[in-house]
């Protein structure tokens, strides 16, 4: 049975190891948001809360995958704190960080900010990489590595990352889920769950190996069928594990959409922003707990915590018009990438995420023109769709599961056609 907070608080003496590592990967700085404008009111909160794994967690929770940069490519500590500040303000106690997000100075830059504040205070998040671990000493490293760069002495919630097939496979050879719950025996973790990318059939044995006190997967309106989001709920609803939701926005593309299906929804309801009609369908699912969100422009935000203080359920009509507005978006969007950035840094140095950024714009808005001239000026000669090589590292990491060179010779053959044009 799981100790209560407090009495969790009274009992635990901990201890946390520094320890080298090494840079990893960035990771994209993209806003979540949608429409909310920079002079919308200020909202008033508190954020809704639910019942995670026995705590009581704000219903929206703060992923630090994507917040705000400086013109040196680093957080923008100063306005990410400000963003933190506000969070706590309306009533938000969930942090979600991990490894490898902002090169691993996500970790840094949120336990500097939890510092010093109540523990009671928040819930700390943090995740285990075993692609990165790679060995049961590995384990061990990024773990500690994970406590001294959040300042912390234990995690509130913490997740075996991104498993599926292959990660699971690797899980179980160097015995990860067995160095969770010793640390979760020394209450160095106090929930211990998983985050989720392959198809359903992955999850049967995650979930055959262990009574799971949460799970996070990637659940919005698009990847209910598409990615068979409806599947992996059903799963986990099934065996009464609470669900936290990754990628409610699908990467910031709800919350952007097209016109037609601005149009549809903002006749439905011309105040909503189309994130906030993202984030209500989620919420709208009774086994759902926690939805993160990357929030890294203030207006974002503030229109989540209107969203959520308190979060409505959706009405029939409600849950047409976005049936509707989904029908309008996929008949233009190319590639479904979230801009997650998991599969960067290319071996070759293809710029990969902003390459099929500048191509779903120009499958929105159809300027053959100001496509070309986007893709030669942002994407320098060596970082193009050409310089694939097929090496397939990319795939092998991409949570959407995108045939990505196959889409990049696509590419390579429109901008060709283009020049030719020109």
């Amino acid at each position: 049975m799981n100790m209560t907070r407090r009495e969790f608080l009274k009992s635990a003496a901990l201890v946390a190891a520094l320890a080298p590592f090494a840079r990893l990967r960035a990771q994209d700085a993209a806003p979540a948001g949608g429409d909310a404008s920079p002079a919308a009111p200020r909202a008033t909160g508190p954020i809704t809360r639910r019942t995670m794994a026995g705590e009581s967690v704000s219903l929206l929770g703060f992923g630090c995958m994507r917040l705000p940069r400086g013109a040196d490519g680093k957080i923008d500590r100063p306005a990410a704190q400000r963003l933190w500040s506000r969070y706590l303000e309306a009533g938000g106690n969930y942090f979600d960080t991990a490894y490898m997000y902002h090169d691993g100075e996500s970790e840094v830059a949120l336990g500097e900010f939890l510092a010093g504040r109540p523990r009671d205070s928040y819930f700390l998040v943090d995740k285990m990489p075993v692609w990165m671990a790679r060995t049961e000493e590995g384990l061990k490293r990024v773990f500690e590595d994970q406590l001294a760069r959040t300042k912390a002495e234990y995690f509130d919630f913490y997740l075996l990352h991104s498993l599926g097939w292959g990660n699971w496979g690797l899980a179980q050879k160097i015995h990860a889920l067995e160095f969770l719950l010793e640390r979760k025996k020394e209450g160095r973790i106090r929930h211990l769950g998983f985050s989720f990318h392959d198809a359903p059939e992955a999850l049967d044995p995650i979930l055959d190996a262990y009574d799971w006190e949460f799970a996070m997967i990637q659940l919005n309106y698009q990847d209910w069928t598409r990615y068979r989001s409806k599947e992996q709920y059903e799963k986990l609803d099934a065996k009464g594990i609470d669900v936290a939701v990754m990628e409610p926005l699908r990467g910031g593309a709800l919350a952007r959409l097209n016109d037609p299906a601005k149009a549809i929804l903002r006749q439905a309801d011309p105040d909503a922003s189309p994130a906030s009609w993202a984030f209500r369908w989620v919420a709208s699912l009774p086994r759902v707990k926690l939805i993160n969100s990357g929030m890294g422009r203030e207006s974002d935000l503030e229109d989540n915590i209107r969203t959520f203080s308190p979060v409505k359920e959706l009405t029939d009509d409600e849950r047409g018009a976005i049936s509707a507005a989904l029908a309008a978006f996929q008949r233009t969007q190319a590639v479904p990438c979230t801009a997650c950035r998991y599969c960067v840094p290319c071996p070759v140095g293809v710029a990969i995420p902003d390459i099929f950024a500048l191509w779903n714009a120009y499958k929105e808005d159809g300027n053959k023109r100001s496509f070309l001239a986007r893709y030669e000026t942002r994407i320098p000669e060596d970082a193009r769709a050409s310089e694939c090589v097929r090496c397939m590292r990319c795939t092998k990491h991409c949570p959407q599961k995108i045939a990505i060179p196959d889409e990049l010779a696509k590419i390579d053959a429109e901008v060709q056609a283009l020049r030719g044009e020109a």
